[in-house]
């Protein structure tokens, strides 16, 4: 089987679940040895489980993203594992439905803390280690609201946006110190989170919602997180060595088709 990432570390943040979670058992079947960067011990935890069984290399690193001292300390606990690390996946983030009126100055806050700074803390401890050691890639996840206007995301889709130009930001100041950065935009994905939600707030007619949000995409479901995990893989390899700044819609034809 080949194996893309062999000898590489990669930090995933927010690898306990959905599309965290397969990133990083993705990751580790093509060869590398990932940290998983998590406040869910449990989850992470189950997710190490996952990959050992499956003949891969997994740690977990409690990390609290919006905290810019425990990402320092989640940085160098993965060095005394590691020589380096070789690949960023700034995947943690939260969401938030509102506009700009029925969202609270503490959600604001809250969603800026986690989507926003903490990619900025995770660039900040990670970035002079890759420039030193002669390159590495990053990729943030940010998604189709940071690209186009969805009603009731007001907070998120500003936090995505956010992740959006500092993509584009990394990948121009590090271009000479070999560093890639690039980001995924996704559409709905069918994650933990989508069902909590429908759990939560349509509970008598969960199967409904489900069906008419896989429809907003017009290929008539949502993504699986294992497809963007394949997608983040392939930027993360060698094989896209030439591709740096750029803005990859995962969306189902959300962006550009329409029926």
């Amino acid at each position: 089987m080949s194996q893309p990432l062999a000898e590489k570390t990669a930090v995933v943040t927010g690898a306990g679940k959905g599309i965290g979670r397969a990133i990083a058992e993705t990751f580790a079947a093509a060869g590398a040895r990932v940290a998983l960067f998590d406040l869910d011990e449990a989850a992470a935890a189950e997710t190490v489980s996952a990959i050992t069984a499956a003949g891969g290399e997994a740690f977990f690193v409690p990390c609290d993203v919006s905290n810019l001292e425990s990402v320092q300390s989640a940085v160098e606990r993965t060095l005394a594992n590691a020589p380096r690390i070789d690949i960023l996946v700034n995947n943690a983030g939260i969401a938030h439905i509102g506009t700009a009126t029925s969202t609270g100055e503490d959600d604001f806050d809250r969603v800026f803390r986690v989507n926003v700074k903490g990619v900025y803390h995770c660039l900040n401890a990670v970035i002079p280690g890759m420039v030193e050691a002669g390159g590495g890639v990053i990729l943030n996840m940010s998604s189709v609201a940071a690209i186009t206007g969805l009603p009731d995301r007001f907070a998120y889709s500003a936090s995505k946006g956010a992740v959006h130009t500092m993509t584009m930001s990394v990948a121009a100041d590090y271009i000479d110190d070999g560093i890639r950065c690039n980001c995924i935009c996704p559409a709905r994905v069918h994650t933990p989170f989508v069902d909590g939600y429908l759990e939560k707030n349509y509970p008598d007619n969960r199967e409904e919602m489900f069906e008419k949000l896989s429809k907003t995409q017009p290929i008539g479901r949502m993504a699986s997180p294992k497809e963007i995990a394949e997608l983040a893989l392939y930027l993360c390899s060698d094989a896209a060595g030439f591709v740096t700044g750029a803005a990859w819609p995962i969306d189902g034809g959300y962006m550009n088709v329409r029926k």
